[in-house]
């Protein structure tokens, strides 16, 4: 099972899907999907910008 994602602009939410998923929605690479979830993006930018939020797995 892939991991999951939601996508968020600021208090948005755009879009929950996998990386990829989510790349395709926003036109860029799966690797800046994942950079978005980075302490260090999150530094760099304002409240305002893109953020993913990975999504926990339920356990059974």
């Amino acid at each position: 099972m892939e991991l999951e994602y939601a996508l968020y602009q600021g208090d948005t939410l755009l879009k929950i899907g996998t990386a990829d998923e989510l790349a395709t929605f926003k036109q860029v690479k799966r690797k800046t999907i994942l950079f978005y979830a980075t302490p260090a993006y999150q530094k760099r930018t304002s409240e305002k910008s893109l953020r993913t939020i990975r999504l926990e797995e339920e356990q059974a």
